[in-house]
């Protein structure tokens, strides 16, 4: 019961990082996300630091700032129309970024991101259906990139850096369907793994082959994130099972899958369009390996991911020196293959919609809107690998799940 439990809690980390078959908080700039979160060969401000560092060489200005943060909203309803089940979820999350980058001269820039790609909360209602695989479940993850580009000639440049990643995560779930302690408290467990963290790599390269028509490229590494000495702890335990279900530790090792981004832009009049192709690499999830530290066996748990792709779509049209309005759109494919859908993370393809606009309030200070919704395909579907007294426990039933997000940035350049 041990090894399960921590297999679902780890996947939760795991899969709880993109859009695209869990949730990938996919905000990483207020003016990019408003074009579809479009950004590979796109020159705007610092956000390019995430989307290609390349372009960092071709900001105009020797010191260019970007800041902001995100207010998503994401609801999902669940039903089970053979034992009459209904259950809902609302949850509320605040990705966050900084950039900042500085000309070292008219060849080299250099610059710091600190974004926030991975993070979520889920909490459905105490002791609802489903509560053997999640109760609740909060994800924290801080990206560190230090970033460095070079411009080999006004139409070619690359760049890149190291990333370091920090974070933690809490779950809950109860620890069977019916086990109660002799108050009739529900028997459940807490994980709570904290300083997870992991190093990686970003690099892009940017070709300009007219001043209009940009095509860019930018790889992100695979990410191994290291939890270590993480706490299971357990409450409401009935008499006979405390001998059992003893509080202990772990290790384990969880992959994040790396993406390749590849598009292109290309600027008309007042008028800038943007395509980006990502396409996310998460076959390397193929099994979880957690190592206990009280004796229990390691535990081998097969998830058998797929690669997945995302097509963006993005327009600007600048209006004045003042005012630029932004408009997008995008499709998620999801990675989890039939019997892998999983309460923790319910989301399945998806479709966004994104708006938002720039408005200067002088040359150099600028404040940047955006706006998005995310409709996610209705799915019947089942995660049938939840074992109980031996034998495997199928969950599921149609999931419906949209996300509404706000979000207001500030640029600064000089």
């Amino acid at each position: 019961m041990i090894r399960r439990l921590l297999s679902v809690t780890l996947l939760s980390l795991i899969a709880s990082s993109a859009f695209a078959g869990g949730y990938r908080v996919s905000m990483q700039g207020q003016r990019q996300l408003a074009m579809g979160h479009t950004g590979v060969a796109v020159i705007g401000n610092a956000e390019t630091m995430f989307f290609n560092p390349a372009g960092m060489v071709y900001l105009e200005d020797r010191y260019n700032f970007s800041a902001g943060a995100t207010a998503l909203i994401a609801d999902t309803k669940f039903q089970n129309d053979i034992y009459n089940w209904t259950n809902s979820t609302r949850n509320v999350g605040t990705p966050m970024y900084f950039y900042g980058t500085a000309k070292i001269n008219d060849w080299i820039s250099a610059g710091l991101a600190i974004y926030t790609p991975y993070g979520s909360a889920v909490d459905w209602d105490k002791d609802w259906q489903g509560s053997h695989l999640v109760n609740n479940i909060d994800l924290k993850a801080f990206y560190f990139q230090p970033t460095i580009a070079f411009k080999l000639s006004d139409h070619f440049s690359f760049g890149g850096g190291p990333i370091y990643v920090n974070g933690s995560v809490e779950f809950n779930r109860n620890l069977t369907r019916s086990m109660t302690n002799e108050q009739g408290n529900r028997s459940n467990v807490t994980i709570d793994a904290k300083n997870v963290h992991a190093w990686g790599y970003t690099a892009g390269f940017l070709v300009s082959l007219t001043e209009d028509f940009r095509m860019g490229l930018n790889y992100r590494s695979k990410i191994v994130m290291e939890a270590k000495d993480g706490d299971a702890t357990f409450y409401d335990l009935p008499a006979f099972a405390q001998g059992t279900y003893t509080n202990t530790t772990f290790n384990a090792d969880m992959p994040l899958p790396a993406e390749l981004t590849a598009g292109f832009s290309y600027k008309m009049d007042k008028w800038l369009f943007a395509f980006d192709y990502n396409r996310t690499y998460w076959r390397a999830y193929d099994a979880l390996v957690i190592d206990f530290n009280n004796g229990t066996p390691s535990s081998v748990n097969a998830r058998n991911y797929k690669d997945s792709s995302t097509y963006r779509l993005g327009l600007q049209y600048t209006a004045s020196d003042k005012l630029s309005l932004r408009a997008g759109w995008y499709f998620d494919e999801s990675p989890v293959q039939e019997g892998y859908f999983a309460p923790e993370t319910p989301r399945n393809d998806s479709r966004a919609y994104t708006g938002g606009f720039t408005y200067k309030i002088n040359k150099n200070f600028g404040v940047d809107v955006s706006v998005s919704y995310l409709h996610f395909s209705e799915t019947n579907s089942s995660y049938d690998h939840f074992i109980e007294d031996g034998t495997p426990v199928t969950f599921g039933g149609t999931y419906l799940t949209s996300v509404f997000a706000a979000g207001l940035g500030l640029s600064y350049s000089f």
